[in-house]
């Protein structure tokens, strides 16, 4: 069990906070009942088990001694130079930047790698929704070698699109129908599986206990397919249209 402790939202995890994290997730506790007894947000608790090995992997010692290792190397920010990004003045940093850590932990959690969930992150948190492989290269303070791989992954899988600026430099862009494309080219991919597992059946033959299997994933799948294809028609209007309010105060501005 996890005794509750009282601990400053805001400070930094103790080896003793890690401990407990352990011990909630070695009785099955959810996320946010964890963080409830540690008096600690429930994004810190997920991005604090993401990031060192996931709910199955987790264990304190080495969590802690990661966190320090990563305190040890961070680097201040880079000055500002010519392909640097712009910032808008009046945002909170800091918890922007917690933010973009969480953003990227929640994007690895849904099958992205860090790398791809990184750059991901940067082209959804800038205004433009478009960044050069320099600017991301400089911002993430990693190899342009880096940026190119993740980029292609992200492009196979209708996540990012590019376009060549005035300058001809490739920009890296986000936009609202790109997230309809990859909700199209996802419902594809489960097809494929489909028309895959339809031809086990054949091999294996229509009567036997494997063939039946697959033929009720193939039936479970083709429905979701369908359904994943309708709504994301019938919801795609919602994507290119400006909310009035946004549904929380999280503290960071939105564009105007």
């Amino acid at each position: 069990m996890i005794t509750r402790e009282i601990a400053m939202p805001g400070g930094r995890l103790t080896q003793q906070e890690r401990q407990q994290i352990a011990l909630g997730l070695a009785d099955s506790l959810p996320y946010a009942e964890i963080a409830r007894r540690l008096n600690r947000p429930t994004s810190t608790i997920t991005r604090e088990v993401m990031r060192n090995g996931g709910p199955t992997a987790y264990r304190a010692d080495l969590a802690h001694r990661a966190t320090e290792r990563r305190a040890h190397r961070r680097r201040p920010a880079p000055s500002r130079g010519p392909e640097s990004v712009p910032q808008q003045a009046g945002r909170d940093a800091e918890a922007l930047a917690e933010y973009e850590e969480t953003l990227t932990t929640v994007l690895m959690g849904s099958g992205l790698n860090k790398m791809g969930a990184r750059v991901l992150t940067c082209l959804f948190t800038t205004d433009a929704g478009s960044l050069t492989a320099s600017q991301l290269a400089q911002r993430l303070q990693v190899s342009p070698a880096s940026i190119s791989k993740a980029i292609a992954f992200l492009e196979s899988q209708s996540l990012v699109r590019r376009e060549r600026d005035e300058r001809r430099r490739d920009r890296y862009l986000v936009d609202d129908e790109l997230f309809y494309q990859a909700t199209i080219a996802s419902a594809r991919a489960n097809d494929q599986l489909v028309e895959t597992a339809r031809q086990g059946v054949a091999i294996l033959g229509p009567h036997t206990p494997a063939a039946a299997r697959l033929e009720n994933i193939a039936r479970f799948l083709d429905f979701i397919s369908e359904s994943i294809t309708r709504a994301a028609e019938q919801a795609r209007e919602v994507l290119h249209t400006r909310p009035e309010t946004a549904p929380t105060d999280t503290g960071i501005r939105r564009q105007p």
